[in-house]
């Protein structure tokens, strides 16, 4: 079914685009009521959300308590995250699919679970898990694909108040046990196997690294690619088997509002990895909320949220916020490359996608790939686009607004954190407005403010550091795991323990609306100026040879520092001398003097996370001689050596 055109371009500025009619008809927050109502009385207001949208066992007898830097939501009130994400809606939506998996091969069939169908077989598990002596609080690792498996864990974990910690599947086996000692993880969940890109990885060999810890008692190995593997009599123990022989049935445990639900850690690139930890009631009402009001989720919505479930994005919007409002979501097993580029776009064909969440890298390489591949499918059903990740730039933007979007969907570029839970910054698709580069407003409720080093709120147009003040968003991390001095000296000491400190510099682009300009470690001072490498990095990006490019700063004697840009070209064309000077044109043009790079670096590709953010710590280490970190967790860990021989590096 083809979609309407849901937004039209502003009659006086062209760059600023609004929601039609119908389009704020049809939202669920159509007018800016609902930022004036919130700013009233935000604790008022989040209450409100908590109590229309979540089922709840027992009522909060307070709504929110600070004792800085800590703080809670709705205390006394119990509820369930699995009961909310299952049972409250088998009796409207029981026959109706929660979630449809694609598999990595074209030529294996997709799987289809309806409500009922998951829920049966997240009580199976949780029974299964209480069977092998998994009780409330106790940790569990899991350690998963792209799978439907992993998210039957992840709930029947939360329907036995047992604290879950998911670990990119990609990640290595060391990656994996570290986690899961700091956690003290009882049980670990894996696979025998899977396929990346047509080829198998034995999941299972790396993770009995984690399996052989001190504290796991069980291993939990579900058969997904059906190669042989080592099973260690006493420990290991089939899923099937175990799925095979629990009861159907398993009451849901009533957990405190403030009870943890997951741990999320940090990739650990920048050192020991910290688990962030997550609360029930306040991560599931900014899970359901913002999942409803930033996606535009109706009944008849088939939503993709292409984030691994490895990741934040993943917890949030491929499982806790979808589910939790009864949406039907895609999960895809592969990569956006197999057997070819236009997968992505076959899938949204096969099951009339209209809600399409990615990253901006992801952007940019279909960009780059040519649209021959989107030509090739039908993805009119599309309605909706979302961006997260990092922020995304004007060209990635427009691209993906009139390619993928046909000019007629709403791009919801989102900001937020591991951190933060849920999205904190964005354009609600009814209210608008949708501008290239700007994430948006604050999210109704949440008190956003961009500070200077002295801590003052900066002018329009300035580049400062973003913060949010108390009430803070009920989403927020509680803590992290046995280490609250990490979790004071991260988030509570720039500011004072009663601001949040992001990391991230933004600007305001006018009175509401905020573009975030990156990571603080990612902002320059060249010449006493405050310069951005997204910034940079948007003017760079617009040239037509460009694919993509990263500025970090070098140390200058005169102008402390000064940009240096390390540049991916499209194919087929070659550096050369007035290419060079052709983009040092263009960023004067768009920005000034003060941003020309001062060194431009030609590349065949960038440091990266798993989830796809670049990774400029490692460029400016190079840069400078400095002993790198940790790159194990990149998704291309070898393109490290190719930069340092490329750049000369010499470790001190």
């Amino acid at each position: 079914m083809k979609s309407p055109k849901l937004v039209e371009v502003d009659k006086s500025k062209k760059h600023i685009y609004w929601p039609t009619p119908d389009m704020k008809e049809r939202a669920w927050a159509g007018t800016d009521k609902i930022y004036k109502d919130a700013a009233k009385d935000p604790k008022a207001f989040w209450a409100k959300l908590a109590q229309d949208g979540l089922d709840w066992e027992t009522p909060w007898k307070k709504v929110y308590e600070e004792k800085p830097p800590y703080f809670k939501w709705f205390l006394g009130g119990k509820l369930n995250a699995s009961y909310n994400c299952l049972d409250r809606h088998l009796k409207e939506r029981g026959n109706k699919a929660a979630i449809i998996w694609e598999p990595e091969s074209p030529n294996e069939k997709p799987r289809v679970l309806t409500y009922k169908q998951l829920h049966r077989e997240v009580c199976q598990f949780a029974n299964a898990l209480k069977k092998l002596g998994i009780q409330k609080g106790d940790r569990v690792g899991i350690y998963l694909p792209m799978i439907p498996e992993v998210i039957v864990s992840m709930l029947a974990c939360a329907r036995i108040g047992a604290i879950h910690s998911v670990v990119f599947s990609a990640f290595s086996g060391e990656s994996f046990r570290t986690r899961v000692d700091d956690c003290k993880a009882k049980v670990v969940i894996t696979c025998d196997g899977y396929s990346r890109r047509g080829k198998p990885i034995e999941l299972k060999k790396q993770a009995d690294l984690a399996s052989s810890a001190k504290s796991v008692k069980k291993a939990v190995i579900v058969k997904r690619l059906g190669n042989n593997v080592d099973m260690m009599d006493g420990r290991d123990v089939w899923y099937h088997e175990l799925i095979a022989e629990a009861k159907a049935e398993c009451k849901a445990q009533p957990m405190e509002a403030n009870s943890t639900l997951f741990l999320l850690y940090t990739s650990g690139t920048t050192g020991k990895p910290k688990g962030v930890i997550h609360d029930t009631g306040g991560y599931l009402t900014q899970a359901y909320w913002t999942t409803l009001f930033d996606f535009d989720l109706h009944d008849n919505d088939v939503y993709w949220c292409t984030a691994d479930i490895g990741w934040i994005t993943g917890h949030t919007y491929a499982c806790y916020g979808p589910l939790s409002v009864g949406a039907t979501m895609v999960v895809y097993e592969g990569g956006p490359d197999y057997p070819d580029w236009g997968r992505f776009w076959s899938i949204v064909e096969k099951f009339g996608v209209s809600v399409f969440y990615t990253a901006p890298t992801a952007i940019r390489m279909f960009k780059k790939m040519g649209d021959k591949w989107i030509k090739k499918h039908d993805i009119s059903s599309i309605r909706l686009l979302g961006t997260v990740g990092e922020p995304i730039d004007n060209e990635a933007w427009y691209w993906y607004f009139k390619t993928i979007g046909g000019g007629k969907a709403p791009v919801i570029d989102t900001w937020w954190q591991t951190e933060t839970g849920g999205t904190l910054i964005t354009a609600l698709p009814g209210i608008g407005p949708f501008i290239p580069t700007v994430a948006g407003r604050p999210f109704p409720g949440t008190i956003a403010e961009i500070l200077d080093d002295m801590g003052k709120p900066v002018k329009k147009g300035e580049t400062g550091y973003l913060v949010f003040k108390p009430p803070f968003p009920p989403g927020l991390l509680r803590g992290v795991w046995n280490n609250s001095k990490k979790y004071r000296d991260t988030y509570w000491s720039e500011y004072g323990n009663k601001t949040y400190f992001t990391a991230d510099g933004a600007k305001w682009h006018d009175k509401h609306n905020i573009r975030v300009t990156g990571r603080v470690d990612d902002v320059m001072k060249v010449a006493g100026h405050r310069l951005s490498s997204a910034e940079v990095e948007d003017a760079l990006n617009s040239h037509p040879a460009i694919i993509e490019s990263a500025v970090v700063p070098k140390p200058d004697e005169i102008r402390g520092q000064v940009p240096v840009a390390f540049i991916v070209l499209k194919r087929d064309i070659e550096p050369s001398e007035d290419l060079q000077k052709g983009i040092v044109s263009a960023v004067k043009k768009e920005i000034g003097p003060t941003a020309k790079p001062h060194q431009i670096i030609f590349v065949k590709g960038l440091p990266k996370t798993r989830s796809g953010k670049i990774m400029r710590r490692f460029l400016k280490s190079i840069l400078v001689n400095e002993k790198l970190g940790d790159a194990t967790t990149l998704q291309n860990p070898a393109i490290v050596d190719y930069l340092k021989e490329v750049v000369g590096y010499k470790k001190k």
